[in-house]
């Protein structure tokens, strides 16, 4: 990961950061406050110590006793609120993040997020968005708490023995270094570790749904053997981050041992009077000992902690890569638009438009057209030529360059939810819900009746199914012929009367006769609306008010059926059964 890269992911981790920089900063507050617990508890402890072993007095045993246990619980206490407020802080920005990655998918539509498999945007969504957690929870509030509760106990330390201040002083510092020096490579083992599983996701998410295929010729067990591969590689990442993780412990447990065993020391030959320097020319105390000793673990255990937690950083680098990369894409913002009025007649003009891919590619164009309410218009063209590419232009599903306006107002300004509202669209092979009949109508018209629902299954010659609304759809249209997929599509779509409809090749996976019993019911919504139709049947073109012929992105021809006709001869009746 370069440099700049790193200094984005980090500007953007300190914005999302800002949500919940108040949870995090009563996270800090109280984990002073139960830093401060923890000296005032040690003071308690040296002293009733230093009265029952040197003093052998047991006058306020019973007083100290209680305080040391109530700030025992008081310490459980606070540390719980902490453990809530921090979890609720990464919560908070984990739901904002999450929102934003889905709202931008919505502003780039299905057309991006075809350009990667579905493994991969559930690993970005899910996987990803989790690993903020533990820097935003432990390791920002850590990283503040190091400026505090060492410094507390060092104040109360110095008053003590000034050697024993410095030990603690010159011995702290090595154990960040050596986190930094063991961690180096562990944001760059977690972004490999991340690209292995976005890597098996994806993988494992084609051939689970092409696994009807992969059976039918025999394939199962050759993508068997590369799933296996896979899956070692990400053993083997994952591994390779839980062994940085470990030593990074291992090294950083080994200094804090040893510097708090150099501190014994020194106190232990104090004891033994070998040393009589560091205690301000007094000699060294029972109470002294105890008080440095106590505070010594906890001095070292904050930094131990940011060491562990250094891991969570590299994480949310690591997974902030792939995040930054979505949320940075460059999108038109789609203002709700209020004077667009889709009352009155609905007309669509475009003027050197140039149809691009999400990065800038050109799909089609430069093209000019003008289109109003009412209007049939079949866009035919060899496979390529950008038929399908027009259609999701006006869906809204792709940007573009130059001019694109609907009743005087650019498409890319206009609330997409608003626009969708006008729109029906119909393609070669409908995406059904895993879910019920009514529930997949019902997603048109939600306020719909069962008597509405079964009068657009008549309308679309599927009487069969009136008494089976609750008769479940399975995976990919399974229990449903591509015919009955096609009416079921076309009844959700009658449930909500649209004014202009989309159709990308509706009949070329059908048979004959459903084709022209399809078509009859499409011409005559077409007859209400207008639309355009991508099609390659001529009897489909005949009934259609203009012919948009496609070549190489741009629109060549534009006239009756009559006129073009003999130029129609090559495009009709062609096999194509998909396009980008």
């Amino acid at each position: 990961m370069n440099v700049e890269l790193e200094n984005k992911i980090k500007n953007a981790l300190q914005s999302w950061g800002e949500t919940s920089n108040k949870l995090i900063k009563l996270s800090v507050t109280l984990g002073v406050i139960q830093g401060i617990a923890i000296v005032i508890q040690a003071f308690f402890i040296a002293q009733t110590l230093q009265q029952i072993i040197i003093l052998k007095s047991a006058d306020s045993l019973v007083q100290n006793l209680i305080i040391i246990f109530s700030l025992t619980c008081f310490r459980a206490l606070v540390h719980s609120v902490r453990e809530v407020v921090s979890f609720n802080a990464g919560k908070v920005i984990r739901q904002q993040v999450r929102k934003g990655v889905i709202e931008k998918l919505n502003n780039l539509g299905p057309m991006y997020l075809k350009t990667k498999p579905e493994g991969y945007w559930n690993t970005v969504v899910l996987e990803q968005v989790e690993q903020l957690q533990d820097y935003y929870s432990r390791y920002l509030p850590q990283r503040s708490l190091i400026a505090f509760i060492p410094l507390i106990i060092l104040v109360v330390v110095f008053p003590q023995s000034w050697i024993a201040g410095l030990i603690l002083l010159f011995t702290a510092p090595l154990i960040p270094l050596f986190m930094i020096l063991v961690g180096k490579g562990a944001t760059k083992a977690s972004q490999q570790h991340n690209y292995a599983l976005q890597r098996l996701s994806s993988y494992f998410a084609d051939r689970l749904s092409g696994l009807s295929t992969l059976k039918l010729f025999y394939r199962y067990q050759a993508e068997l053997k590369g799933i296996t591969q896979i899956s070692e590689d990400f053993q083997s990442r994952t591994m390779s981050v839980l062994k940085r993780a470990f030593l990074s412990s291992a090294v950083l447990e080994f200094f804090s041992a040893v510097s708090i065993a150099l501190l014994a020391v020194y106190l232990g030959f104090s004891f033994l009077e070998y040393l009589d320097s560091g205690f301000y020319g007094v000699k060294v105390t029972l109470f002294s000992a105890m008080f440095i000793l106590l505070l010594a673990p906890e001095f070292y255990q904050l930094l131990r902690e940011l060491g562990s937690f250094y891991h969570a950083k590299a994480q949310a680098l690591a997974a902030g890569e792939a995040l930054i990369e979505l949320l940075s894409h460059d999108t038109s913002v789609k203002p709700n638009v209020d004077d667009v009025d889709f009352s009155s007649l609905i007309i669509i003009e475009a003027k050197n438009l140039v149809v691009v891919t999400h990065e800038n590619q050109i799909l089609l164009g430069p093209i000019d057209f003008c289109w109003q309410q009412g209007e049939k218009v079949a866009i035919v063209g060899k496979s390529g030529s950008g038929k399908t590419s027009l259609l999701n232009a006006i869906l809204g599903f792709l940007p573009y360059q130059g001019s694109l306006k609907v009743n005087g107002v650019e498409l890319r300004n206009i609330s997409t939810d608003n626009w969708y509202q006008q729109l029906g669209w119909l393609g070669q092979l409908p995406k059904l819900l895993n879910t019920s009949l009514r529930d997949n109508l019902l997603m048109a018209a939600p306020n719909a009746t069962d008597e509405a629902l079964k009068k657009a299954l008549q309308q679309v010659e599927l009487p069969q199914f009136q008494t089976k609304l609750d008769k479940t759809i399975g995976d990919k249209n399974a229990g449903l012929s591509v015919g009955q997929s096609q009416r079921v599509a076309l009844a959700r779509m009658l449930l909500k009367p649209k004014k202009i409809l989309l159709l990308d090749e509706p009949t070329a996976a059908l048979d004959t006769q459903t084709q022209n019993s399809l078509w009859h019911q499409l011409h005559e919504q077409l007859q209400a609306t207008g639309g355009f139709v991508v099609t390659h049947k001529r009897n489909e073109m005949k009934s259609l008010d203009t012919i948009w012929i496609m070549e190489n992105g741009k629109i060549t021809h534009q006239d009756r059926y009559e006129v073009l006709a003999p130029l129609l001869m090559q495009y009709s009746d062609e096999g194509e059964h998909h396009e980008t």
